[in-house]
């Protein structure tokens, strides 16, 4: 059964019709073959508003990390459609996906993936210099003060803590104004403080700039930061939550036994 919480406060009213950003329609996946074949989402549709933050939640093996790679072109769907602003790539070529990941979806890891021998500027820029393309200087300038790295530019990873290590991803996620940008437990290498620091970033980013973000996390605390949580079980969507708390998400997933 699928539950549905609604909270007080609604972020981005002007956006919750808006067409969605990002969209699975019918989507399986399975692994394995015949005795050991796994089945890690079944038959699942759900749609991201543009514009919003979005947790996907869910018990180990939930298939939540299968469902954002599928979403975001790093894997197959077996059956299915998902469509990225309004392009399906269910279709696409490995070229078409790789320059769709590249030009129009932003990816923040767990691991910082910062080129050691960069500077932070020159990592945050990496992705259009690969792609032979001009730096918007006004967006590179409102990305990097919203951020607050103006002052940690010409400094190399190891000259940053592990906060503002996470900080010059998530610039570098949105340099390029992608689609969507996608989160996979972004936070699991920080310590709570860093971690509010980032998820507060990645909010104001949602509201201030009206990106799309969807984030994979296990994390109650962090997934009370977005404007609405996903729960899946089993492959499957089972929960919807609207403007989510550390209380409201924990309790769901105690229902799930999460």
């Amino acid at each position: 059964m699928t539950t549905s919480v609604h909270a007080h406060r609604s972020p981005n009213p002007g956006n919750i019709t808006a067409p969605p950003a990002v969209q699975a329609l019918s989507v399986t996946k399975t692994y394995g073959r015949d005795a050991t074949r796994v089945t890690a989402l079944r038959e699942v549709s759900v749609g991201f508003e543009a514009g919003r933050f979005t947790a996907i939640m869910g018990p180990s093996g939930s298939g939540k990390s299968t469902l954002m790679h599928c979403l975001a072109g790093l894997d197959t769907a077996d059956s299915g459609r998902v469509l990225v602003g309004g392009t399906d790539i269910t279709g696409l070529g490995d070229k078409q996906l790789t320059a769709l990941r590249r030009d129009r979806i932003g990816f923040v890891f767990q691991a910082f993936n910062l080129v050691p021998t960069l500077t932070a500027e020159q990592n945050i820029t990496l992705p259009l210099a690969l792609a032979s393309k001009a730096t918007d200087t006004a967006w590179f300038d409102s990305v990097v003060a919203t951020l607050g790295l103006k002052d940690r530019l010409s400094h190399r990873p190891h000259e940053l803590s592990g906060g503002q290590q996470q900080r010059v991803a998530v610039a570098r996620a949105l340099l390029t104004r992608p689609d969507v940008v996608f989160g996979d437990e972004p936070t699991g290498n920080l310590d709570s403080t860093a971690g509010g620091e980032v998820l507060a970033l990645l909010r104001r980013s949602s509201r201030e700039m009206g990106q799309t973000i969807i984030m994979v996390t296990h994390d109650p605390v962090a997934a009370s930061y977005a404007d609405r949580v996903v729960l899946m079980s089993d492959g499957t969507l089972v929960g919807d939550i609207a403007g989510p708390t550390a209380d409201s998400v924990l309790a769901a997933l105690g229902k799930l036994g999460g």
